[in-house]
């Protein structure tokens, strides 16, 4: 049984058509996931896979439970991290947390609350005033209310965005954690770096629709390939290597190569040629030039990188 099964999901707003057929197998124990830029519709599936918005048509089930239908069994089934800081404003971070508990019926479940705030460093917090919480910590509270009833299925939306590098590191070694014990997650983010090191499997939504489904490694691969940077010192490049020039820069060139192998044959034309290399750099394709490869140009999401104290630069 698959952990999200969904099934041609159409969702429109008056003219806009949010989402337009898409069709998603995610399989239990993967780490999945769903990229795409502004506008593509993955907020908009986030929601109808969370029962916070329902589908024009298509159907949505969480280990065999549908999202409308059978409402409760799909949501004890799912964990979900929002990208909004949504908090109340009243209570402590141990309060809120067994309030969540109590949504879904769970008593005494401190036990599991402690290793929560423990993984996520929120233990020196438990009885902090939420609205005491700087944004980092709120969001670290996020995560927390989506894990505390131990869901086999755990979506975050966004879960790193403008936060500093602790955080960061500490989520994805709590999240690494719960999906080598078998929990699904799948991942929404702008920072493909996060997405290419974490994520086994990725689909690309653009306008709405399914524009790329495949291992990350296969799309990386297939669709982008690499580049051999190679700055001669002296002359041109050899006329039998010109259909390979992706760029050039006076004597700096940019070739397209698949793989390692392609490299030798390269430099054994530059050799019968009597080039003289002065700097060579085997440059592998990411997901990056995935993403802007099959999104037509699109402005690449942000790496993780470039993430300054305000959040996204």
């Amino acid at each position: 049984m698959a952990a999200i099964q969904i099934t041609n999901v159409k969702k429109r707003y008056q003219s806009l058509q949010a989402l337009g057929g898409v069709s998603l197998t995610i399989e239990e124990g993967e780490f999945f996931g769903l990229l795409g830029p502004n506008g593509a519709g993955k907020t908009t599936l986030i929601s109808i896979i969370a029962g916070l918005n329902r589908s024009d048509s298509g159907t949505v089930t969480i280990h065999g439970h549908d999202v409308v239908s059978d409402y409760r069994a799909a949501r004890r089934k799912l964990g979900v991290v929002p990208q909004e800081l949504v908090f109340d404003p009243f209570f402590t971070v141990r309060e809120t947390l067994r309030m969540q508990s109590g949504y879904f019926g769970l008593r005494n479940n401190d036990k599991w609350i402690d290793e929560v705030m423990e993984n996520l460093d929120l233990t020196n917090k438990a009885d902090t005033n939420m609205r005491a919480l700087s944004g980092g910590m709120k969001r670290r509270v996020l995560v927390a209310q989506a894990l505390v009833h131990k869901p086999p299925v755990i979506v975050l939306d966004e879960p790193t965005a403008g936060v500093d590098v602790e955080l960061r590191q500490t989520l994805w070694q709590f999240i690494s954690r719960l999906n080598r014990e078998g929990h699904t997650v799948v991942l929404t983010t702008h920072y493909l770096e996060e997405a290419q090191e974490q994520c086994d499997r990725i689909a690309m939504l653009k306008l709405g629709k399914v524009v790329a489904l495949d291992s990350t490694s296969a799309l990386i691969k297939q669709i982008s390939g690499s580049q051999l940077l190679v700055h001669l010192a002296n002359g041109g490049l050899p006329a039998a290597l010109q259909p390979l020039v992706l760029h050039a820069d006076g004597n700096k060139f940019a070739l397209r190569v698949n793989d390692y192998p392609d490299v030798e044959p390269i430099l054994a034309t530059l050799r019968q040629a009597g080039a003289v290399i002065e700097d060579m750099q085997l440059q592998q394709a990411d997901l990056e030039d995935v993403f802007l490869q099959i999104m037509g140009g699109e402005t690449a999401p942000a790496k993780v990188g470039e993430v300054c104290a305000e959040g996204v630069k």
